[in-house]
């Protein structure tokens, strides 16, 4: 039934979209007696100065030297929690053939950080008992201290854990469960009042914005396929024209590039199995469009209620997005054991091997932390997905993460078998096929769960712990 609805709402999208403009750009100014002389009313800048201080993040956590550097912890916290003036954008810069507009983080908003953003419940996948923001602020320390973002000890690849998790604990819980949530409801940011004095948009208009530029994607999307848009998210040279919308030469990474879930979004769907991208984006396409022809007058409950089919629209499909990535990673970590336990076996050097093992289990382990931050409880799934996992990877003694000390340094114990935790990865993608109906499933392994599991005498059925 739910698959169904869902289906059925994809297709309201669609019908009304056609109506509606195809640039998440260039919505009038609604607001009553606007004095000020903007010609639209979209604004999402701050959101934009997010996706540049995650994107440079996630470049700036890889470059420890396995030491402890008070200096680049320093400089990680800056890019997390500061909102001093001056930071360089690290990522996306200029390329050849690829050039970009902005070098500075406050040339798209200043004094933003992600620490302010950050999901404020507990997380339980990860050992400590510890808030989102908290979370994060652990990484970055060990991260800084650590070899290129990797610390072979505990297998852990902070690179790949800060960034997948901080996506999720920043964009995609400011986003679904905040404003497309309660910041929907009448008597929050109304549409007959400007979002604050002077302003060009409403307050559900800017609610709309903010949101849409946490989910990543640029503003063309919709006349894009899927692959062109990963060929913006990747710079290629032949992708400039494709991501050039006001056609001056260079990508704006306010609205011409595409970040975050909407690259992932659009990495699924090229693959031709799945529509999330067009899907997502559509959707706030429409949405903004009812705000715009509500033409600054107060959303009536029908009006509201249709912005919330939209909003269900694109959380829904945004966590589906999020789950096939855990689904991919778990096949991908499946694949680096099966390699390990060839090396192991052969007496080959199995150092390389493991290194892409870890990396492939952080970008799991860092989407299935993400996936508990949205608006929903995810209840016995998100147990289920946090033993499968566990705190790290199984190491080469059969030992894994259990915890940490009150020095923030972490308790290993034993744990199961690699060839066991082979098969837990197998239930993860399971769990996700299962639970969130996943549909491009790349890097599906599950024709195999049935020989493991009688392998390791645990019967054909394999049924999740």
């Amino acid at each position: 039934m739910k698959i169904k609805l869902l289906v059925s709402a994809m297709a309201m999208v669609t019908t009304l979209g056609a109506h509606a403009a195809q640039n998440y750009a260039d919505f009038p100014v609604t607001v009553k007696d606007y004095q000020g002389d903007a010609k639209h009313s979209v604004s999402y800048t701050g959101q934009a100065a997010r996706q540049v201080l995650h994107t440079s993040l996630k470049k700036l956590a890889s470059k420890g030297n396995g030491q402890a550097n008070p200096e680049l912890k320093a400089q990680l916290m800056a890019y997390y929690q500061g909102e001093e003036a001056g930071r360089k954008i690290l990522a996306p810069v200029s390329k050849e053939g690829f050039p970009v507009a902005q070098d500075q983080v406050d040339q798209l908003s200043k004094k933003k950080n992600l620490s302010g953003k950050t999901y404020q419940g507990v997380v339980p996948g990860w050992p400590g008992n510890m808030t989102g923001q908290e979370v994060l602020t652990f990484m970055i320390d060990k991260a800084s201290s650590a070899n290129k973002g990797y610390d072979p000890l505990s297998g852990l690849d902070y690179t790949q854990l800060i960034s997948k998790f901080a996506m999720g604990a920043v964009f995609y819980n400011q986003a679904v469960d905040n404003y497309l949530d309660e910041k929907l409801e009448a008597g929050t940011k109304p549409n007959n009042q400007p979002y604050k004095k002077g302003a060009a948009y409403t307050g559900k208009e800017h609610v709309w914005d903010e949101a849409f530029g946490y989910f990543g994607a640029q503003a063309n999307s919709l006349n894009l396929t899927a692959k062109q848009v990963y060929q913006v998210a990747k710079q290629k040279p032949e992708a400039l024209a494709l991501a050039d919308l006001n056609k001056d030469g260079k990508v704006s990474l306010y609205n011409e590039m595409t970040y975050a879930h909407a690259y992932y979004a659009a990495g699924f769907d090229k693959g031709g199995k799945t529509n999330y991208l067009h899907t997502i984006v559509q959707a706030f396409v429409d949405g903004r469009q009812l705000l715009a022809d509500a033409k600054g007058e107060a959303l009536s409950d029908s009006q509201r209620n249709k912005l919330k089919g939209y909003a269900d629209i694109i959380a829904t499909n945004w966590e589906k997005v999020i789950a096939e990535a855990v689904f991919k990673y778990a096949g991908s970590t499946y694949k680096d054991l099966q390699a390990l336990e060839t090396l192991i076996e052969g007496n080959g050097d199995v150092g390389p091997a493991f290194r892409k093992y870890a990396k492939h289990w952080a970008e799991m382990k860092g989407f299935a932390l993400a996936l508990q931050t949205g608006k929903k409880n995810l209840g016995a799934t998100g147990v289920q997905l946090n033993r499968l996992i566990g705190f790290s990877p199984v190491l080469l003694g059969n030992t894994q993460i259990t915890g940490i000390d009150d020095k923030g340094n972490y308790i290993q114990s034993g744990s199961v078998s690699m060839k066991e935790y082979m098969l837990n990865m197998l239930k993860v993608q399971q769990l996700m096929l299962d639970t969130f109906a996943v549909e491009a499933r790349n890097n599906d392994l599950l024709a195999e769960m049935g020989v493991l599991a009688e392998k390791l005498g645990s019967g054909a059925s394999a049924e999740n712990d």
